[in-house]
């Protein structure tokens, strides 16, 4: 199991992670809860509930809340399942799949390394000899 150091003690709440992601979304795009609230059909107290994580938000509220921040649904609950797995002290996919890349980065530069040529070219034994006076 691939297991991160940095475990989080309390439990790990859906409801809390998806407010979290939610209201991040709606804070970098420089929204307010009633402008979000307003397009999504919902009262500003029950989004304000739901980003705090107090409320378990319907799949027909999430779709409406993504769609009025113009964010698909599938994108918010991939992220929550990445907070998830992080705060399960899990790696995610996206830091897997880094870590192979980063493992096949340093086998190539190792063989790159210990990769002995067969022979210089004539040209550059030239210029080496001629750098050194012979």
């Amino acid at each position: 199991m691939n297991v991160n150091p940095e475990v989080r003690t309390e439990p790990v709440l859906l409801r809390r992670e998806l407010g979290d992601v939610l209201r991040e979304y709606r804070q970098r795009q420089g929204r307010t809860l009633r402008e979000v609230s307003a397009q999504a059909r919902v009262s500003l107290g029950y989004l304000s509930e739901v980003e705090r994580g107090q409320k378990e938000a319907s799949s027909e509220l999430l779709d409406s809340i993504c769609h009025a921040l113009n964010v698909p649904l599938s994108h918010v609950l991939r992220l929550v399942a990445d907070r998830m797995d992080r705060a399960e002290g899990r790696l995610t996919p996206a830091m897997r799949r880094q870590r192979e890349l980063a493992m096949q980065r340093e086998a190539i530069i190792q063989r790159e390394l210990l990769q002995i040529p067969d022979a210089l070219p004539e040209s550059l034994v030239a210029e080496e000899l001629a750098a050194m006076g012979r």
